[in-house]
């Protein structure tokens, strides 16, 4: 039974994107007549307008007590739409039918599926990160990762996705863009961002560009603190702003604002560019031409709500020309300042009119005009389909960068005693389990992250019997900074083993990290494999022992030696 639940999995997915690409994109359909959309907007009054433009948070992991009130506030303020965070993909199915049942108008229900459902659900898929990503030389896998992200959001009852991140990372210490960047070359994450944005677009999801005019250059977390951009207006233009033009050509349905000061753009004290009219409405809707959904980076973050307290954010947000305001701190309040907006003619009548029927198109190029319920059966089975599985692999392997070493690779000898080393882990690895398989002469070493000086000397004594040293060096955080977070003994002990005549390193970790890890660069070999996942663990697996071409570039530039696009 779930094999067949899987083959009709796939062939819906081949069916889906077929048809699907027959029809109108969201932006030609705005340019159109649409009686359902006129429809809907004519029975509504000024104070559900202003709802429509409005997305609230859910969860499905907090209970009933929680879910009850989500259903009070749908009911009671008639919102636009839904954020689901943290939860399990059929719970959150179940209330996704709960709730579109509750609403007079069907909702936009949306999620942050940057690498797909795993970003945020449990028991789900996690494609690579876009730092991964950017080093794959097809972005035809991309596309192909976009069709397939789209079609889990949907299957679970979603319509839209805040992704692609277009951000060019220029800034090894940003906190809070870095390994969700496709890269520091501004033409690559365009052309990946629209590959990724394209494969979404063609299973009828709504994708957002983000964060507009550009987080990368950053080392402030908007979520924490109000980032600047001090840079020039040219720079801006020529730099942060390019991917997001590229993406606009292509016909981006959506771009999300960022809650960063940019003197430059506006010379206002204080004042995040989602609040900014000669940014959104200046910048980006006339000069740049946007005419999709420009969506507020969410409106509770301390970024926006720092200098602009008790509404005033949201109801400043609104004038200055978003058409959705993405987790404002009170949406109640929300609706009252915004509809005192429009009294006192801060915001047209027809402003408001045109931004109501741009949310109402977006729901019907979604397919909420002929709403469904979802079915949760065999949904498990579904998202976590075998073809799933091995488009995360081939993206892995696609993935995987030499940054050096192709000789040492090929003269590894599986006879020879050989170590093979996992680093900042307490169990055994996949990495290690599948490189016993071909040297059967090698022994397993673990070393944890709060090694002692005793137990270094131990090792490396050990390590002088060994012929060869097949090291792995993990990253074990969810989300991989710039640096690692070992001891300096760790440290002085991977600069040790680099050292080795016939070492070879892989590193399961962030490209930046190279820079904290002196001497790694000295090892024979040197594989970036950028995350802690298995399939990236079996791509490594694959190129050491010769069943696997390396054909990854790094996609940042990470010191003198190791610049973008390095790659054997």
């Amino acid at each position: 039974m779930i094999k067949k639940l899987q083959l009709l999995a796939v062939l819906l997915l081949t069916c889906t994107f077929s048809a699907f690409a027959q029809q109108p994109s969201y932006i030609e359909l705005l340019g159109r007549q649409n009686p359902w959309v006129d429809s809907v907007f004519n029975k509504l009054n000024r104070k559900q307008k202003v709802a429509q433009l409005l997305m609230v948070r859910a969860y499905s992991n907090k209970g009933q007590i929680y879910e009850d009130s989500i259903a009070t506030l749908i009911e009671d303020q008639h919102i636009g739409g839904l954020v689901f965070f943290q939860g399990g993909p059929v719970r959150q199915a179940q209330l996704a039918n709960r709730y579109q049942q509750l609403s007079q108008i069907p909702l936009l229900i949306a999620l942050d599926a940057e690498w797909g459902l795993g970003m945020r659900l449990d028991s789900t898929i996690a494609y690579p990160y876009e730092m991964a990503l950017g080093a794959i030389q097809d972005n035809s896998l991309i596309y192909k990762m976009g069709q397939y992200v789209a079609y889990d959001l949907r299957r679970i009852g979603l319509q839209m996705n805040f992704a692609p991140d277009m951000d060019i990372n220029n800034n090894p210490a940003n906190p809070v863009i870095n390994y969700r960047s496709f890269g520091d070359d501004k033409y690559k994450v365009a052309q990946k961002g629209i590959a990724y944005m394209q494969g979404m677009q063609s299973g009828q999801i709504l994708t957002t560009a983000k964060h507009f005019p550009g987080h990368g250059d950053t080392n402030v977390d908007s979520h924490q603190d109000l980032p600047q951009l001090p840079f020039t207006r040219e720079r801006l233009d020529t730099l942060e702003e390019y991917p997001f033009k590229q993406a606009i050509q292509a016909g981006i349905s959506g771009i999300m604002v960022a809650h960063m000061n940019i003197p430059a753009l506006d010379t206002t004290r204080h004042l995040p560019s989602t609040l900014s009219p000669p940014i959104i409405t200046g910048l980006l809707k006339n000069t740049l031409g946007f005419k999709g959904l420009v969506i507020s980076d969410a409106m509770d973050m301390k970024g926006v709500v720092k200098f602009f307290p008790e509404g005033e954010a949201d109801v400043r947000a609104f004038v200055a020309g978003n058409d959705v305001l993405e987790l404002s701190q009170n949406s109640e309040r929300a609706i009252k300042l915004m509809r005192k907006a429009v009294r006192k003619g801060k915001v047209s009548k027809e402003d408001l009119d045109l931004r109501v029927k741009k949310v109402l198109t977006a729901k019907y190029w979604a397919g909420l005009n002929r709403y469904q319920p979802v079915s949760t059966e065999g949904m498990p089975a579904d998202l976590n389909r075998p073809a799933a599985t091995a488009l995360v692999q081939q993206l892995s392997d696609a993935a995987v960068t030499l940054l050096k070493g192709d000789t040492l690779l090929r003269m590894l000898n599986p006879a020879k005693k050989t170590a093979i080393i996992s680093m900042g882990i307490k169990t055994p690895t996949v990495f290690q389990q599948e490189l016993k398989k071909t040297y059967a002469n090698s022994t397993y070493f673990l070393v944890d992250k709060d090694i002692t000086t005793d137990e270094l000397n131990q090792m490396l004594a050990n390590l002088k019997d060994y012929d060869q040293v097949i090291a792995g060096i993990h990253d074990t955080r969810t989300r991989p900074q710039s640096q690692l977070n070992y001891t300096d003994l760790v440290k002085q002990l991977i600069t040790e083993v680099a050292g080795h005549k016939n070492t070879v390193i892989s590193l399961f970790a962030n490209p930046y990290t190279i820079t904290s890890l002196p001497g790694i660069e000295k090892a024979g070999a040197l594989l970036e494999c950028y995350q802690k996942d298995e399939a990236m663990q079996q791509a490594a697996v694959k190129v050491i022992t010769g069943q696997l071409k390396p054909t990854g570039r790094l996609p940042v530039t990470v010191n003198a030696q190791f610049k973008n696009g390095a790659g054997l």
